[in-house]
């Protein structure tokens, strides 16, 4: 099977490929947004695949502390566990199924590394990790953290599909996570031949295509896996699966307001931003218990200093 050729009048209007990331020891990262094609869907401005990658005994994933400004990140494991640290004073491990819900609003350092009986026998690693940018009213609010267990998500089951509602709303049905604006980021798991119909209602939606492929009714082609397709606003997108499939469902309402970012960092304001970076230089950030390492700010790129 092959891709589907994007066409701006029809169902799925772009097709994104993510850039890939080698972080070594055969770990990867797909990267699907933000891309030269664009650069948020609602209020969605990151979306990476982290692996699937098998970590040895003895290995495991060591992100040191780092610094968020004006964002919510969400992190959905398919297989394996992380312990998030964090500067309010949070500790938690996420498996699979689980979610951690992260607002830095003002500010906040956090580090993710695999748990040290998980490193002693080593295993799986694959999941998602989301940026979801802050209205512009919410940008300055307190730092906070959620973690949610997978039996408090709400499953919408039937006809060869289950729908889990990880964030946001869809289906009629609401996740816990405490959002900031209106969204959907929904986990799909589809038989082959499943029929699969995506709710129109949020003005911007997309499907990243984990494993598997989709077709959609009244487009040519299929959309293989590792693919971000992005649905024209308003349109009717009815999803079949050409084997079994695994997705995931992004959508919101865009903001009237640019978003720029800058490393960690996400704002509608540039000077905001400087000033992250200014303080994240001089230790003004708040450290987290029991962690001595952190990520230092990365030099401007020559001629190159926003990501507009």
């Amino acid at each position: 099977m092959t891709d589907a050729v994007p066409d701006p009048t029809a169902p799925a209007a772009q097709v994104i490929l993510p850039r890939v990331h080698d972080l070594g020891d055969g770990f990867q990262v797909r990267r699907a947004l933000p891309s030269a094609m664009r650069r948020m869907v609602g209020p969605f401005v990151f979306f990476d695949q982290l692996g699937p990658v098998i970590l040895g005994p003895g290995s495991g994933q060591d992100v040191r502390p780092h610094p968020h400004i004006g964002l919510s990140t969400l992190t959905w494991l398919f297989e394996g566990e992380i312990r998030h640290r964090d500067s309010a004073g949070h500790v938690e491990t996420i498996r699979a199924g689980e979610v951690n819900w992260m607002t830095a609003g003002r500010g906040i350092v956090h580090s993710e590394r695999t748990p040290p009986e998980r490193r002693v026998t080593g295993g799986g690693l694959f999941g998602q990790q989301i940026w979801i940018a802050l209205p512009r009213a919410s940008e300055e609010t307190d730092p906070g953290f959620t973690h949610h267990t997978a039996d408090s998500l709400p499953r919408l089951d039937g006809d060869g599909a289950t729908a889990t509602i990880v964030a946001g709303e869809a289906f009629g049905l609401r996740s816990p996570v405490p959002t900031f604006s209106d969204l959907m980021f929904v986990d799909v798991v589809l038989a082959d031949g499943a029929r699969f119909h995506v709710p129109a209602d949020h003005a911007e939606r997309a499907a990243f295509v984990i494993s598997g492929a989709v077709s959609i009714a009244g487009q040519t082609g299929t959309f293989e896996e590792m693919r971000l397709v992005v649905f024209a606003p308003g349109a009717e997108i009815v999803l079949e699966a050409h084997g079994p499939t695994r997705l995931t469902l992004i959508g919101g309402e865009p903001f009237p307001e640019k978003r720029h970012i800058y490393w960690n960092f996400v704002s509608s304001s540039k000077d905001r931003i400087e000033a992250a970076k200014a303080d994240w230089r001089a230790g003004r950030f708040p450290g987290i218990a029991g962690e001595t390492e952190f990520i230092p700010l990365p030099p401007d790129p020559p001629g190159v200093v926003w990501k507009d």
